[in-house]
C-alpha cells in the first residue's frame, strides 16, 4: 500500500466510511476519511493532493455540492477529481452541476466504486 493518500472519503456516517475503508485497503489503496466538510478542507490545503475525492452529498449541516463548488474553485485543488454520492438518486445531474467528475447513487455497489475510482487513480 502506498504511503500516499490516494483516496479522500468524507461522509458523516462512520459505518458507510468504515466500508470503504475496509474495501478499498483489500484493494491495497489507502485512504484519509473525514466525518465533516471543513476537517476536509483544512487537511487538503496542507497535506498531499489526494487522486481523488469521494463524498456524500448531504452531510450534517452541510452540502456536499457547496464543498465541491469551494474545491473546483480553489486554485490549488481544483484539479481533483470529486465523485459525490447520494440516496437522492434524482440529483446526480445536480453534483455535477457542482463540478463533481461523477455520481453514484446509495445504496451503492462496492465493486462499482471500486471500478470508478480507478479511472481517476492513475
Amino acid at each position: 500500500m502506498s504511503t500516499a493518500t490516494q483516496i479522500v472519503v468524507l461522509d458523516d456516517s462512520p459505518a458507510i466510511v468504515d466500508s470503504i475503508e475496509l474495501m478499498m485497503e483489500l484493494e491495497g489503496l489507502s485512504i484519509s476519511k473525514f466525518y465533516k466538510g471543513t476537517d476536509m478542507l483544512d487537511a487538503l490545503n496542507v497535506k498531499e493532493k489526494p487522486k481523488v475525492i469521494l463524498m456524500d452529498m448531504w452531510l450534517s449541516g452541510e452540502d456536499g455540492r457547496d464543498i465541491c463548488r469551494y474545491i473546483k474553485a480553489d486554485e490549488y485543488l481544483k484539479d481533483i477529481p470529486v465523485v459525490i454520492m447520494s440516496a437522492s438518486r434524482g440529483l446526480g445531474q445536480s453534483a455535477l452541476d457542482a463540478g463533481a467528475n461523477d455520481f453514484i447513487a446509495k445504496p451503492f455497489d462496492m465493486e462499482d466504486i471500486i471500478e470508478r475510482l480507478r479511472v481517476y487513480i492513475k
